[in-house]
């Protein structure tokens, strides 16, 4: 912490009647390479992080965060207010660890996201305050493809996401977090895009997707194939009333005029 950070650490300490909580941060919360079981502050059972200590730092920690998105998005609204910009606010998807009560890696980012608290509502309330886009990211992910020993959890994370921002009523961005060119991620990303958080696909969609990320790979023949394919699904949506057959065929017509464009762009690539 720099001292403007212990600073502040010190006031609300103090103006919680606990002045030993002011100098300094968990001081048993191990390091990067430690396991949520290895500490004594992010373990299941008697974790500082589930106690008043534990509380009083976090609020503290996430709240430093959380004014300091609003005062970024104050001021970049004061510049892009009324030019028809549309500011989106990257937020990261934590998803290790997150089938633990502590939510250890989340925690350490200051996104104070536990079993008992829901982290994300109140960023998803600042970002709506200002008119922001909620940009979260691995929406390509599924639970299984990931370690399951460190309990990672990307697509119940989304979907966590993604009852924040239809409470705060946001708008959801998203945005893959690794480069993917097969359909089993294209499926996962609209299945996701869809927002059918609550077994009722209703009319809400996610406002925008970025596909990451364009290099020499995803102008190879099969994967270009398969992202325009992705593409022309994603942008019929909910509305489709073609066949997925169909809209393959459409595609690969598509794929067909683009030739001489794409093997311009690989050669450009390489």
């Amino acid at each position: 912490m720099d001292s403007y950070m212990l600073k502040s650490l010190k006031a609300a300490a103090e103006a919680q009647g606990k002045p030993e909580w002011g100098s300094t941060g968990p001081t048993d919360a191990g390091n990067y390479n430690n396991w949520p079981e290895d500490t004594q502050f992010f373990r299941k059972e008697g974790g500082g992080w589930d106690g008043p200590y534990g509380e009083f730092f976090l609020t503290w920690y996430s709240q430093m965060l959380l004014d300091h998105g609003d005062r970024i998005l104050t001021s970049a609204k004061s510049i892009f207010d009324n030019t028809g910009v549309k500011i989106s606010v990257k937020i990261a998807g934590i998803h290790w660890h997150y089938g633990s009560r502590s939510h250890a890696p989340e925690l350490t980012a200051g996104y104070y996201n536990t079993r008992f608290r829901d982290g994300y509502l109140p960023i998803a309330q600042m970002l709506a305050r200002h008119g922001a886009i909620f940009n979260f990211t691995c929406i390509e992910m599924r639970d299984h493809e990931q370690p399951q020993n460190a309990l990672c959890a990307p697509e119940k994370l989304v979907k966590q996401v993604a009852l924040a921002t239809q409470k705060a009523q946001v708008a959801l961005a998203g945005e893959n977090a690794l480069p993917r060119y097969d359909e089993y991620a294209h499926e996962q990303i609209i299945r996701a895009s869809e927002l059918n958080v609550d077994g009722e696909s209703g009319d809400r969609e996610m406002c925008a997707f970025t596909y990451l990320r364009m290099n020499p790979h995803l102008f190879e023949a099969d994967n270009w194939r398969k992202f325009v394919a992705f593409v022309k699904k994603m942008k019929e949506g909910k509305r489709a009333k073609k066949c997925w057959e169909e809209m393959e065929r459409e595609a690969e017509h598509f794929v067909h005029i683009t030739q001489p464009l794409v093997q311009e762009a690989a050669v450009l690539m390489h």
